[in-house]
């Protein structure tokens, strides 16, 4: 594991510190569970603004709709053999 060293704002530090002890966690855990939902966030931010951009693209949907349809004759297909 790699170490990384940072400064913090003295409020932020006050913050991390009650919460170590109010969780009986170490600091450095709090931060990078932090760093990671924060992280995990802007990859979903990434997916959204994707998912806006292919929504206005018509060549996007059209095939997004020709694969819904493939998915739902599949579904038909498979109660059929039931």
């Amino acid at each position: 594991m790699a170490t990384y060293t940072s400064t913090l704002p003295d409020h932020l530090l006050k913050e991390l510190a009650k919460a170590s002890k109010d969780l009986k966690m170490p600091k450095n855990k709090i931060i990078e569970k932090a760093v990671e939902i924060y992280l995990e966030q802007l990859d979903k931010a990434a997916y959204r603004r994707s998912f806006k951009r292919a929504s206005k693209d018509k060549d996007m949907m059209a095939m997004a709709e020709e694969g819904m349809a493939d998915y739902y004759n599949q579904l038909l297909k498979f109660e059929s053999e039931d």
